[in-house]
């Protein structure tokens, strides 16, 4: 049984309602599963999970495990509740052309005040075709170190204007900042976050740093929950929102970049267990249904600014719709026979609380085990009782739920292919309106522990260049060579990376330049016996 590669991989997703766990041996096949509910603290439900499916390949086996993965919702629940985040100092590089407008204007107060944000501005910045707005202030970026000194900021995040034009100020800035600060204080650069776009790029950076603690606490946690169950010596990843994976040390650096990568690894896990590589790929959990989009293998990445904890950013995000339907979704009949489906829910709770399970609670779980749909699950004599009519009315109201869904996640009229993954897809009937065909592969259920276990590694580059500087095709290969080394420093093996994708987009409005997005993936780097 023994693997001297030690190929096996621990994968590891944590939902609102339940965190899931698998290990997949060597030849990708599936060898452990299992299901634990979320704790409020997250990391006692990751523990709970790991041991779980520790126990159930036994300690011999567990032994092959060489690469543990997580995919996690520690940062995003750090941002939603303002807890844990660090004293920022904003930083901006732009004075005197960006007074306008404030730092963080539209965020909400409880969210600064959260965070003890301080704003600065410094004098520089860049114009749209690279030019200086004027020099980069390096005493004023000192006097600004010496305020974080003295103030007790724990992390800076510097933000320059048209810095994926030219990032040279926002470099500069942190040599003299680590300089005065020490080279192990966080500092978050704008240009390595989002694009264009200079004040969803600047909230982007400032949550960023804001969650510096919360990506160390959470990764350090995880790290000591292996080495407790014996695998202390597993080369750790944590699951990113393209649907990739990061090396810890990179996911310290960039922990924004494991916010949402729950339903990219339910995407990237639907297209492992069908070998679809384009469709539609509907989540459905104990309280919500994530929809999103298979193309070419990889989830399709939003094209528009994305809100997170009511801050508007422009970072990578997946393109999703996010509907309130699952497995604990409350059921309700109103007075005139008319029936609802949540979008309040029991979550986690629901094997205790729904009907079927011996509680009180008509819940959306319910529906489908008394119309006989859901071999297994609960006592269908629990719910025998419940009227038919309100029975079918209710699984009409989630199928339209989804196909709703579907159908807003289409960019064409056609069928398209949807794969229904998650615990929560009991729900769903095996034909949909706008669907071609329906799949639901086995081990559904754990379909996002199994995208995180079997992902791979990327780098993703985004940056504006002038062609009267370069050509188009110089542009190209520098993005390209750029994004094979940000995969490499993510955690790739070398030899295996490969692009994957490439866009180039002319913005007319800038003149003659041209904004080039590519992303690179490549194979976990395994270490030699």
């Amino acid at each position: 049984m023994a693997d001297t590669n030690r190929t096996w991989r621990l994968g590891i997703d944590v939902g609102g309602t339940n965190t899931d766990a698998v290990i997949i041996d060597g030849d990708l096949q599936l060898v452990a599963a299992t299901k634990s509910p979320t704790t409020e603290d997250v990391m006692s439900g990751i523990e709970s999970a790991m041991h779980e499916v520790l126990t159930q390949v036994g300690s011999e086996a567990a032994a092959n495990i060489g690469f543990a993965m997580l995919g996690t919702t520690h940062c995003t629940n750090a941002i939603v509740e303002r807890k844990r985040l660090n004293k920022v100092a904003a930083l901006r590089i732009g004075a005197p052309a960006t007074t306008a407008v404030s730092c963080m204007a539209d965020w909400p107060q409880e969210l600064k005040d959260a965070m003890r944000v301080g704003d600065f501005l410094v004098h520089g910045g860049n114009e749209f075709d690279g030019r200086e707005i004027s020099p980069l202030s390096e005493d004023e970026l000192r006097d600004v170190a010496r305020t974080v000194r003295e103030e007790g900021y724990e992390s800076v995040a510097v933000t320059s204007v048209f810095s994926p034009v030219s990032d040279a100020h926002e470099r500069r800035a942190a040599e003299v900042l680590a300089a005065e600060l020490g080279d192990e204080f966080p500092i978050t650069l704008s240009s390595e976050i989002g694009s264009l776009g200079f004040l969803e790029r600047e909230n982007a950076s400032i949550l960023n740093a804001a969650l510096h603690d919360v990506a160390h606490t959470t990764a350090d946690g995880f790290e000591a929950a292996l080495a407790a169950e014996g695998l202390s010596d597993v080369t750790v990843y944590l699951g990113q929102n393209d649907g990739t994976l990061m090396s810890v040390d990179y996911a310290k650096r960039y922990p924004i970049f494991t916010i949402a990568c729950g339903p990219t690894n339910s995407i990237r896990g639907a297209s492992f267990l069908t070998h679809e590589k384009d469709a539609v790929v509907v989540d459905i959990g104990g309280t919500t249904t994530d929809v999103g989009v298979l193309a070419h293998g990889f989830p399709r990445e939003s094209m528009i600014a994305v809100e997170i904890g009511d801050v508007r950013t422009n970072f990578r995000m997946p393109d999703l719709v996010s509907v309130g339907l699952g497995g604990g979704s409350i059921v309700r009949q109103a007075a005139d026979g008319s029936v609802s489906v949540g979008p309040d829910s029991v979550g986690y709770k629901v094997t205790r609380e729904a009907r079927c399970f011996g509680g009180d609670v008509l819940t959306a779980t319910d529906i489908v085990v008394a119309r006989g749909q859901a071999a297994g699950v609960g006592d269908p004599a629990l719910v025998a009782d419940l009227d038919p009519g309100l029975a079918d009315a209710a699984y009409a109201e989630i199928k339209r739920i989804i196909e709703d869904a579907v159908d807003a996640m289409k960019t064409s009229a056609g069928d398209v292919t949807v794969i229904l993954v998650g615990g929560g897809s009991i729900l769903a009937p095996d034909e949909l309106e706008g669907a071609g065909k329906v799949l639901r592969p086995e081990n559904f259920g754990v379909a996002n522990a199994v995208g995180s276990a079997i992902a791979q590694v990327s780098g993703q580059v985004a940056k504006v260049f002038s062609l009267s500087e370069i050509s188009r095709e110089d542009a190209i290969a520098a993005s390209k060579e750029r994004a094979c080394e940000e995969a490499i420093d993510a955690g790739a093996d070398p030899d295996t990376v490969e692009v994957v994708e490439v866009e180039d987009i002319p913005m007319a409005y800038l003149g003659d330049a041209l904004c080039i997005r590519v992303k690179a993936v490549g194979n976990l780097r395994v270490a030699q016996p």
